[in-house]
């Protein structure tokens, strides 16, 4: 099944020198949730400091468990906002 997290960066608590030391592992880390399979897709939100992930898994605890190996979310300077199982779109299928 095919789920969408949605993070956002803690700016409230903490600033971008606090956010620096960490990305460079953030970053790998995503990289190796995408080799594996676990993550198809990883944007940067255009609103506000944070990401959408597309997560293959079985149920949301798997996502949530792909989520907190995340170091930004270890250190709590990302929070995640929502994880949505999405079904496929019906209009795509056969026509009747």
């Amino acid at each position: 099944m095919q789920f969408f997290a949605l993070l956002t960066r803690n700016t409230a608590k903490f600033s971008d020198a606090d956010f620096a030391p960490l990305l460079p592992g953030e970053a790998e880390q995503r990289r190796t949730l995408y080799a594996e399979g676990a993550v198809r897709q990883v944007w940067n939100r255009g609103d506000i400091p944070g990401s959408g992930m597309m997560f293959e898994a079985t149920d949301d605890a798997e996502v949530r468990g792909h989520l907190g190996t995340l170091p930004l979310v270890k250190a709590g300077m990302m929070d995640v906002a929502a994880i949505v199982l999405l079904n496929p779109y019906p209009g795509f299928g056969p026509k009747r």
